[in-house]
């Protein structure tokens, strides 16, 4: 089994496709299958979120490109820019994943979330889509070159603070 355990710069020798829903990216430790069947781990810092668009490097040094896999969302859509951030504001106290876009929001299908925008005066349209979420107030991630940063990072409130 071919083992995916850092990030890499993006580069043209691309071994294969790790195409994987937003819940799956989010995971740490997985095993899984690239585009092309073949069987890998992934074993990541914990709380790293993948991205479409991210190259992981395997132990053998051969690179996987990071694909977001089209999924069932909603994509929320009001005339209102007001509206709109407000919907924003009561998912985000919910703690949705949340992809903002021009105009719009995505999240995750969810038909008591999709109740309450409507509720809300925004319309919603269940779609099959790429979901991107934001990364929150200390977003991004870091690459192979760069020092640890926040990026991306679910912190555990649970751990013993030092």
């Amino acid at each position: 089994m071919l083992i995916l355990s850092r990030r890499t710069e993006p580069c043209d020798r691309v071994y294969g496709v790790l195409r994987l829903p937003f819940d799956l990216r989010s995971k740490s430790r997985l095993r899984t299958k690239l585009a092309s069947g073949e069987e890998v781990g992934v074993f990541l810092n914990r709380g790293e979120v993948l991205r479409g668009g991210d190259y992981l490097l395997a132990e053998d040094e051969r690179v996987v490109r990071v694909e977001a896999q089209v999924e069932s969302v909603l994509q929320v859509v009001s005339t209102s820019a007001s509206d709109l951030a407000r919907i924003a504001y009561h998912l985000g106290n919910r703690h949705v994943p949340l992809q903002v876009g021009d105009g719009w929001l995505r999240l995750a299908e969810d038909h008591v979330l999709k109740e309450m925008v409507l509720r809300l005066g925004a319309t919603a349209e269940s779609m099959q889509a790429s979901f991107e979420p934001e990364a929150g107030a200390y977003g991004g991630h870091g690459h192979a070159s760069a020092p640890p940063t926040h990026g991306g990072i679910i912190h555990d409130l649970a751990a013993k603070q030092s």
